[in-house]
């Protein structure tokens, strides 16, 4: 098998990995994860042979903005407390603690070293969170801290992992630098991300066909990443604020069709990157084993170790974190999404699983300083990272959803079809109020006027059916089974349309770009 045979089985698991994980309910990067390392240990698979310093920008922008499109600027807004505790405070603590450890049990490993091994193993990977926690049906105060805490968190541990890299390769340390290049850094990525953003929105605008806008937003990830990296700043948190700042402005209510297809666009890429992202992380088994080769007994009691303080440390950040946030809340005036009991704050604890990031950052560890002496420890780091995603991602993420069972931890569906319910309403006035508009602009015959105030009503009543209980309830279910019958009708009359006209792709002369122009405007007409 080569390189290129590994990556179509690595894409095909991905496919198939999110049917199986929804009849076992698990989550597909564990299962990806697993045939990884099921992989690893075949004798023909080949080691995988991607330059580590190319992991990253291959693989973060698109996970990242695909992330980002299921949250937006508000809900950030509204959650920045506990993300930051957990984003920012967390990752430097956790780094520091791992840091520690590691320094004391690791003969001869150099602070920065430890640093730079405390870093790259401090953030949760923001993709196997989304995805675990998309999967179990968990509240949605706990998904946006937890999809806020991966998005974000990788920001502080790259700019450390850096700090830390550069003061081990140069043997030079400098807290002041550190910190001027930690602000540089955000300063940059944000003015690059703003900037990209703001120049996608406005290309769209020119571009203006679904195919293309789409394609922009698969390009401009990247060069956001890119360029922010190159000046110096966080290629990370540039993708993040130029896919903030895309949700926000450049969607278009009346662009059904871009917004359609870009949502199952966006789906597929979100899909096959991370299954090949994890895949990757399973067949990195390669080299933890090649490392540890005669050495298992004092490598896994380093790994035991330094996995026992990155859980631990979790753990005793969230529970006072948990409570001092608990506390400034019920000082606030508005809504502030929060876990609410400690149940809620264990399955936090239990979701901090490593993953991509992690992986790329000890690959890309250098193998020598600037001095030409082989980088201290390199391959010890690398084994330790490994363990800890490898319990992290494997062992929390197998057992994450037994946990959440087992503690009774579920969304609120009642306050969320209350949600649904206010949202149909003003849908269903807004449709009312612009009837109104057109009714004085314009002279309808009653009956239209009438037809069109039913249809509005209907609005509200096809996206809530529990609207119908303050209103004629039997009259509206009436007509929602006309309409319903109507639909069923029209579909069998379209269908048999576009059989009709793919029988005609067959036919001698037929020109297959018209027959697909036909075909297209029948599909545009069924989605309405």
């Amino acid at each position: 098998m080569d390189q290129l045979a590994l990556l179509f089985v690595l894409l095909l698991g991905a496919v198939v990995s999110v049917p199986v994980g929804d009849r076992l309910r698990l989550p597909a990067p564990v299962l990806m994860t697993l045939l990884g390392i099921v992989l690893a240990l075949l004798d023909f698979v080949p080691n995988v042979d991607i330059p580590p310093d190319l992991i990253l920008p291959l693989l973060l922008p698109p996970l990242l903005y695909a992330a980002v499109r299921r949250t937006s600027w508000r809900q950030f807004a509204a959650n920045v407390r506990p993300i930051l505790l957990l984003a920012v405070a967390l990752v430097f603590v956790t780094t520091m603690c791992v840091a520690a450890v590691a320094h004391a049990i690791v003969p001869g490993l150099p602070v920065a070293a430890a640093v730079a091994l405390g870093a790259l193993v401090a953030p949760p990977d923001p993709v196997a969170a989304t995805a675990v926690a998309g999967q179990l049906g968990l509240p949605r105060r706990l998904v946006s801290i937890l999809e806020g805490e991966g998005l974000f968190n990788d920001v502080t541990a790259i700019v450390l992992y850096h700090v830390a890299i550069a003061a081990a390769v140069s043997g030079t340390f400098s807290p002041w630098q550190a910190g001027g290049q930690l602000v540089l850094s955000a300063v940059v990525a944000v003015a690059v991300g703003l900037a990209l953003g703001w120049g996608a929105n406005r290309l769209m605008d020119v571009l203006g066909d679904a195919t293309l806008q789409i394609s922009l937003t698969l390009l401009v990830p990247y060069a956001a990443y890119v360029l922010a990296e190159e000046l110096h700043g966080s290629g990370v948190l540039a993708v993040l604020t130029t896919a903030l700042f895309l949700a926000e402005y450049a969607s278009d209510p009346d662009d059904v069709m871009t917004r359609l297809a870009g949502h199952t666009f966006w789906d597929i890429v979100d899909t096959l990157v991370t299954g090949v992202a994890f895949g990757l992380i399973g067949l990195e088994l390669h080299n933890a084993i090649r490392t540890a080769s005669g050495r298992w007994g004092e490598l896994l009691g380093w790994s035991a170790a330094i996995v026992g303080v990155v859980v631990l440390v979790r753990l005793l950040w969230l529970l006072p974190a948990t409570w001092l946030t608990q506390r400034l809340h019920a000082r606030r005036d508005y809504d502030e999404e929060i876990p609410t009991s400690w149940r809620e704050t264990v399955v936090m604890w239990w979701s901090g699983m490593r993953g991509v990031a992690s992986v790329a950052l000890a690959l890309a560890i250098p193998r020598e300083t600037e001095s030409g002496a082989p980088f201290p420890h390199r391959d010890e780091i690398v084994f330790l990272a490994f363990a800890v995603i490898m319990v992290t991602l494997v062992v929390q993420g197998l057992s994450l959803p037994w946990l959440v069972r087992r503690l009774g931890v579920r969304a609120d569906t009642a306050r969320e079809k209350e949600s649904e319910r206010a949202l149909a309403v003003r849908a269903a006035k807004a449709a009312k109020r612009r009837l109104r508009e057109i009714e004085e602009g314009e002279e309808l015959p009653d009956e239209v006027s009438e037809r069109m105030l039913r249809w509005a009503s209907d609005i509200g009543w096809r996206i809530s059916p529990e609207l119908g209980a303050d209103e004629r309830r039997e009259g509206h279910e009436r007509r929602v089974r006309r309409v319903r019958r109507l639909r069923r009708i029209e579909g069998e009359m379209l269908s048999a349309a576009r059989h009709e006209v793919l029988a005609a792709r067959s036919e001698v002369g037929a020109d297959p770009e018209v027959v697909d122009r036909v075909l297209r405007q029948l599909d545009v007409r069924s989605l309405r």
